[in-house]
């Protein structure tokens, strides 16, 4: 069965086992149906440094030929730039960009904006059940598609936005992880002669120096070497594989997407902030003195939807998705995050001492906890009706736009389902370690109970 690929925010699998020649043709022959009949005459398609790209790019494209849409090749290229297709002169009516992101190598996936609304959820489990009635179609190969140098004019676009940073004589790291960024970040660095050390650049979709996950301590590993060793180097910048997350870090600190939302928004004039679910109490407590602010869903669909209903200014998922909507487009894009956080420094912003100053809070990193991919959500739903029955002493409210967000007053936590994986996803905030820790264990005590249960 394939349903396990149609996910929250776009399709994902595994090369071979979900997403093969049957599949990915007839993933495409109903895409190209579904943007024809919303008006779509044609669609970009590019794909990232994993090793399946190609052929799943040919599959794709094969079915999307068969459906009668026009098809332009944008090559491989950041996901951001397939975003950036739909605005760049408004050519293009829909995007798909073959990617799987972040995870490791042997998955691939898709993810698709028809005009500029993503494609996802309800829609998404909609579409798959179109997908099975023509698994079995004879779709011949046609990988035919038009050529369309979108990377240029991405690099010409920065260059312009960011002209003030020419020349500028800060010198940084920068990690692409043998991702999809280094095919932007050379010419983008060499056109705004910035002074950075690059890398992993190269493009190597079976990731030999580490996964291209930054929000992993491990994969960071390199870079931080490289500025410990090199005192004259202030800050290093990180990407993911497909280049729509961005990690900052300095030699002692690690910046977190939560934390970077904050330093932008206060580079923004009466700002208003969207933060997802995981984000810390600072994020919320801090940008309400000086702006407006939202709590939201975790997911880059969720907060496009919300961005355009809120009005907002800027976005921000923990992972390193930054959404800019204030002098931007409004998606997430990790090389303009990084630019933004560039311009932060050519203004004079300390950014470890901003965050030095806030509110001293003891925070976890996400903990990741492997579960059945079709019990998920059936645990989340079971412990969200346990907190509601009282399970959890001092819980003082329970936010279950996503999952349960327990707040406690002193400290809160959070249960949640991945949507991208099969996992559950926990992070503990509180305004003392012992407090964090008893709130933990707290959680995941009744966890644990729910888990049982359901086994038996």
């Amino acid at each position: 069965m394939l349903d396990v690929i149609f996910r929250e925010y776009d399709i994902r699998g595994l090369y071979g086992k979900e997403l093969h020649e049957k599949s990915v043709k007839a993933i495409g022959f109903c895409l190209g149906q579904t943007m024809l009949q919303r008006g779509c005459k044609n669609v970009s398609v590019g794909y990232d440094a994993r090793y399946s790209a190609k052929e799943l790019f040919g599959y794709l494209v094969s079915g999307l030929n068969k459906a009668g849409i026009k098809v332009y090749n944008i090559g491989l290229t950041p996901t951001p730039l397939g975003y950036f297709s739909l605005y760049e002169g408004l050519k293009f009516d829909a995007n798909i960009m073959i990617t799987a992101s972040h995870n490791p190598k042997e998955y691939n996936g898709f993810k698709i904006t028809i005009g500029k609304e993503s494609f996802f959820g309800t829609e998404l489990k909609e579409f798959s059940k179109e997908v099975y009635k023509h698994l079995d179609d004879e779709i011949e190969d046609n990988f035919d598609a038009q050529p369309y140098d979108i990377l240029s004019l991405y690099v010409e676009f920065m260059t312009k936005q960011f002209s003030f940073l020419k020349d500028f004589h800060y010198k940084f790291a920068i990690d692409c992880s043998n991702g999809a960024a280094g095919v932007v970040i050379e010419p983008l660095i060499k056109a705004l002669n910035l002074k950075a050390h690059l890398m992993f650049v190269d493009p190597d979709g079976q990731f030999p120096n580490h996964n291209p996950d930054p929000t992993e301590e491990q994969n960071l590993e390199a870079v931080k070497n490289f500025l410990n060793q090199n005192e004259d180097y202030g800050l290093a910048f990180a990407f993911d594989g497909d280049a729509d997350r961005m990690v900052a870090l300095s030699k002692t600190h690690i910046f977190c997407g939560d934390e970077l939302c904050y330093l932008f928004a206060k580079n923004i004039p009466n700002p208003r902030i969207l933060g997802e679910v995981k984000c810390s109490k600072n994020l919320f407590d801090e940008v309400a003195k000086f702006g407006t602010i939202f709590m939201g869903k975790t997911g880059h669909s969720n907060i496009k939807k919300m961005m355009k209903e809120k009005d907002i200014d800027l976005a921000a998922e923990v992972s390193g998705h930054i959404f800019f909507k204030h002098r931007y487009f409004g998606y997430d894009d990790g090389i303009y995050a990084f630019l933004r956080a560039l311009e932060l420094v050519y203004k004079g912003f300390d950014l470890e001492s901003m965050i030095k100053e806030l509110p001293k809070l003891y925070t976890t990193p996400e903990i990741k906890i492997p579960v059945n991919e079709e019990e998920k959500f059936q645990i989340v739903g079971e412990f969200q009706k346990a907190v509601e029955n009282g399970a959890l002493e001092g819980v003082k409210s329970l936010c279950e736009i996503d999952g349960a967000r327990m707040d406690f007053g002193y400290g809160w936590a959070l249960l949640r389902a991945s949507n991208t994986s099969a996992y559950l996803i926990t992070r503990f905030e509180a305004n003392s370690l012992e407090k964090a820790s008893e709130i933990q264990e707290k959680v995941m005590n009744l966890f644990n109970q729910i888990k049982d249960k359901l086994k038996n």
